[in-house]
């Protein structure tokens, strides 16, 4: 009896056809339509009891909302936060948009030496933009700072494993800078999936140069310095300086590396920070050998692990085999030789990460006070106030802007309703809840987004009223 009551509830389960054509048009592609209403109705078929036909629909059309919700789309960001790990990080400039459009839609000149017709040198222009920029005698590019990292180090290790005819060679760090980066990697798991023995000195908080001295010798690979970007120490704490390390790699006749991570190329106090970010041109000028750093970070472009140095080092590194499977492909090397140039042209206020941390304070509150009065009349408390902008994407953790807010306090919807509502606006809107508001942080927000913002918020208020007035209706 138990069976044949399975039995009839499972032909209760629609018809994977009768889904589809009660959903309607679905602007997604078909097979990827297909094959989440049948993963959906595997699912109710594992269940106890069989929803209503409408129920499976509205569940399936849910399913796809947030399907369609997860491709990569635009964003206004007003969360303040200019750098965003989750939001793509530095947003390209737009010369750098025009460019792509035009390198990705044609042919173009990637490996094509136009003087002989022969086979050309992959990004030869911009690694000898990228060299001058940093004042280095070379450069080199792969797909991110890791990346940049695993190459390295797999290198120099390698050639000492080579050399001593070892089974296994030291990366000399210090453990205040064993630092863990975006997505729960560590600096240290990556040394090691690059095949490298790790020997940490030093303490958490000091680590001195008679720390170095005492560990470099015969089965050194490299001396390895990682700028803690992500965060900062203070107190009773002490560390060795570029100046140091690179006098002591000479002596000791070992290669120095520094990783910089976040790509500044001029001072940050320029740009109204309050604290130093180091540059590829300062540790290259204390004696580093090599310095790798992020191309989407502070230097504003798409995301690249850049290596700059000494030629020789630069040359062996582009030899190795894995160079190949690190390597950037067109779309990348296109974004990055537009930011470049903006860079060696001086023109940083065509680099949006940059140009966002310069706005005027004046001109956000100006902005602000625009938007509210388009916005009175709707059933939420708007005000402006003030906010701390952050650089973010793991820089300068201790430095703030001071930056704009406009401030929401919904009459008909929990703020959480209201912030989930402007996340499913088109474009999507996304903001922060502190101290019982909701949060749009002019410094991250393009000034021509501000009509887009306007329109998200009208429909947010809107549809919280309507369903606002339909829960007094049903008597909730």
């Amino acid at each position: 009896m138990r069976d044949k009551m399975k039995s009839r509830s499972r032909r209760a389960i629609p018809a994977v056809t009768k889904i589809l054509d009660s959903l309607g048009q679905i602007d997604l592609p078909r097979p990827l339509i297909v094959d989440l209403v049948r993963r959906e109705l595997a699912q109710i078929r594992r269940q106890r009891r069989i929803p209503e036909f409408t129920a499976v629909v509205d569940l399936v059309r849910a399913s796809l909302e947030n399907l369609r919700a997860s491709r990569i789309q635009p964003l206004i960001n007003g969360t303040g936060i200019v750098i965003h790990t989750n939001l793509g990080r530095a947003p390209l400039p737009q010369g750098a948009g025009e460019v792509l459009r035009n390198v990705a839609s044609s042919y173009n000149t990637l490996e094509l030496d136009l003087a002989t017709g022969d086979r050309g040198d992959r990004a030869g222009y911009l690694e000898r933009a990228l060299a001058v920029l940093c004042q280095a005698e070379a450069a080199g590019i792969v797909n991110n700072c890791a990346a940049a990292l695993v190459l390295i180090t797999r290198h120099f290790v390698g050639r000492k494993l080579d050399r001593l005819n070892r089974s296994s060679c030291e990366v000399v760090i210090s453990r205040g800078e064993l630092v863990q980066i975006g997505g729960g990697f560590r600096i240290g798991e990556i040394l090691e999936a690059s095949g490298a023995k790790l020997r940490e000195i030093g303490a958490t908080n000091k680590t001195t140069l008679a720390d170095y001295v005492r560990a470099v010798g015969q089965q050194t690979a490299l001396i390895l310095k990682v700028h803690r970007s992500n965060f900062f120490m203070s107190g009773f704490v002490e560390s060795v300086s570029t100046a140091e390390l690179s006098a002591l790699a000479r002596k000791k006749r070992v290669p120095f590396v520094e990783d910089l991570g976040s790509g500044a190329m001029i001072a940050t106090e320029q740009i109204g920070l309050h604290h130093h970010e180091p540059t590829p041109a300062e540790a290259l000028n204390n004696g580093a050998d090599l310095v790798c750093f992020s191309g989407d970070k502070l230097f504003g472009g798409p995301q690249a692990g850049i290596i700059v140095g000494k030629k020789r080092l630069i040359t062996a590194l582009k030899a190795e085999p894995l160079f190949r499977a690190l390597r950037c492909d067109k779309l990348v090397f296109a974004a990055l030789q537009t930011t470049v140039d903006l860079h060696l042209n001086q023109v940083l206020s065509e680099i949006p990460a940059l140009a966002l941390l310069q706005i005027p304070k004046d001109e956000l509150r100006a902005r602000a006070a625009a938007m509210v009065t388009r916005l009175q009349g709707l059933p939420v408390k708007i005000t402006i106030g003030t906010g701390a902008a952050k650089v973010g994407g793991g820089t300068l953790p201790q430095s703030t802007v001071p930056s704009i807010t406009i401030d929401f306090l919904p009459e008909n919807s929990s703020l959480e309703d209201f912030a989930r509502t402007l996340r499913r606006s088109s474009p999507p809107v996304t903001g922060y809840i502190v101290g019982g508001r909701f949060k749009l942080d002019l410094r991250t927000i393009f000034s021509h987004q501000d009509d887009l913002v306007i329109d998200a918020i009208r429909t947010a208020c809107t549809k919280a009223h309507h369903e606002d007035h339909e829960r007094h209706e049903d008597g909730i």
